[in-house]
């Protein structure tokens, strides 16, 4: 697996997500409250809208368009629309970088 910076952890405030592209792909990165770091597919399986834009409260992500929501740990559909998982990549801090692995 490739580990792949994508901010410094500053820049990633507690309970916020930010977008994050990547040799053509789009992801998603979750900070929790408790700081924790998660890391999805940067796109609503439903509709294709940016995750990053939605909001987060404890590890569920809520879609902007149409309020279906995913487990940010699992990436599991939790509330219709979406009916299709999103997958999950592992994240975590390092030397004071938020990385992300992918494989």
């Amino acid at each position: 697996m490739a580990r792949i910076p994508v901010c410094p952890l500053a820049e990633l405030a507690p309970e916020s997500v930010r977008r994050f592209d990547h040799a053509g792909r789009t992801y998603a990165v979750y900070r929790t409250a408790a700081g924790e770091l998660f890391c999805t597919d940067g796109l609503c399986t439903h509709e294709a809208v940016h995750l990053a834009d939605g909001l987060l409260v404890d590890y569920e992500i809520e879609c902007p368009k149409h309020a279906g929501a995913f487990d940010i740990r699992t990436g599991e559909a939790l509330r219709l629309p979406p009916c299709v998982d999103l997958r999950t990549w592992p994240a975590r801090e390092r030397a004071g970088t938020v990385e992300i692995e992918l494989g």
